[in-house]
């Protein structure tokens, strides 16, 4: 038994507007121009370098980030920056 005034919480539009159900999901798309300074500035640090002082980890964490990051960037631009980087790496690996 349920009142006029009291609304059935089990109702499927109460639930689907609660959620957002009906709101398009959101798009993210990084700015290519900061994606392009942070790496020329994590190549700039590779190029700096006499040895190498990072951590494994770091390395580890770079060799990742780098290339997942220039995919926001064109397709040439992106290969050119990642040989570029890991040119530097391998520098310092035999340094």
């Amino acid at each position: 038994m349920t009142f006029a005034r009291q609304r059935d919480l089990f109702e499927d539009e109460a639930q689907a507007d609660l959620f957002g159900e009906d709101a398009p999901t959101p798009v993210y798309r990084a700015d290519p121009d900061v994606v392009r300074a942070e790496l020329y500035k994590m190549l700039a640090e590779a190029k700096a370098a006499q040895t190498l002082s990072w951590a494994p980890k770091r390395i580890a964490l770079c060799r990742t980030l780098f290339p997942q990051m220039s995919n926001w960037l064109p397709r040439d631009e992106a290969e050119q920056l990642c040989f570029e980087f890991e040119t530097e790496l391998t520098r310092l690996e035999a340094a």
